[in-house]
């Protein structure tokens, strides 16, 4: 299908926030576009501008600081992350679940920002980034705002980005590296393909997390355990706070029965 659109290219913050302001409503950004650019040719969105945040100072910035933590920009892709050696030795969580988004391919164009700004249940990034307690700095003409990722996803394809902001960049706390774990993506073929269920589980400094992906309207992120709960108390807390349906990829019976056993699996390996 053959759409025209606009496309803007603003190489600094302030003229992407006009722009922004300017078409509120009317324009798409533009990071990686692995999901932007299908949704485009199949009808699903018809933007009358698409703004390319790639060459904004800073966009594709990745570093770490013991003092900042790990600063991810809106244009840093999937296999930048994974190309780092300070991310693979010091958050390899986050590695673990980006190594599972699609495709090598893909993972060349596709954004951390991107990712999770798409805001879809099955997001891979997510789990991660709620995990390890980072926080999206978020940016518009009237000034900067931060809030949590246990804060940011409000629904399917929903976010807590208003109308006029953006998602200037990521940050993982350097609070969080060092963080053990492991993610568990059920798909339906080998290789790359959307998740049926996504479990990760993380202990850091004695502290045991899970997050779900593709069983609720958004990625989940469940807390509070404490070191003597044994697998039949996380099965029951990690299913009690998903809620996953039935669809063309999985029943909502075996999702559930997935989530239970990556959940098990994960207590006894996460050491």
């Amino acid at each position: 299908m053959v759409y025209e659109f606009r496309y803007l290219a603003p190489k600094s913050v302030g003229r992407l926030c006009a722009a922004l302001t300017e078409h509120a409503g009317a324009a798409k950004l533009l990071a990686g576009g692995t999901d932007l650019l299908p949704n485009i040719r199949n009808g699903v969105f018809k933007p009358d501008y698409v703004i390319d945040l790639k060459l904004l100072p800073g966009a594709a910035k990745l570093q770490y600081s013991q003092v900042d933590g790990l600063i991810i920009g809106p244009a840093v892709t999937i296999n930048d992350l994974l190309r780092q050696r300070s991310v693979r030795r010091l958050y390899p969580v986050l590695c673990d679940c980006a190594h599972q988004l699609a495709s090598h391919q893909i993972r060349n164009r596709a954004t951390v920002a991107g990712n999770v700004v798409n805001a879809s249940p099955c997001s891979d990034m997510a789990p991660a980034l709620l995990c390890l307690d980072a926080v999206a700095v978020i940016r518009s003409a009237a000034g900067q705002r931060q809030l949590p990722f246990s804060q940011f996803f409000t629904g399917v394809k929903k976010t807590a980005l208003l109308p006029g902001e953006f998602l200037e960049k990521i940050i993982v706390p350097a609070a969080s590296s060092n963080a053990s774990g492991r993610y568990l993506k059920l798909k339906r073929i080998a290789g790359h393909d959307l998740g049926i269920v996504g479990v990760l589980c993380t202990l850091h400094q004695g502290r045991r997390r899970y997050a779900v992906s593709s069983a609720a309207p958004t990625p989940v992120l469940v807390d509070g355990f404490s070191a003597g709960d044994g697998p039949e108390d996380v099965e029951r807390r990690v299913l009690a706070a998903v809620s996953p349906i039935s669809d063309v990829r999985a029943s909502q019976e075996y999702r559930r029965h997935m989530i239970a056993v990556y959940a098990r699996q994960l207590l006894q390996e996460v050491r």
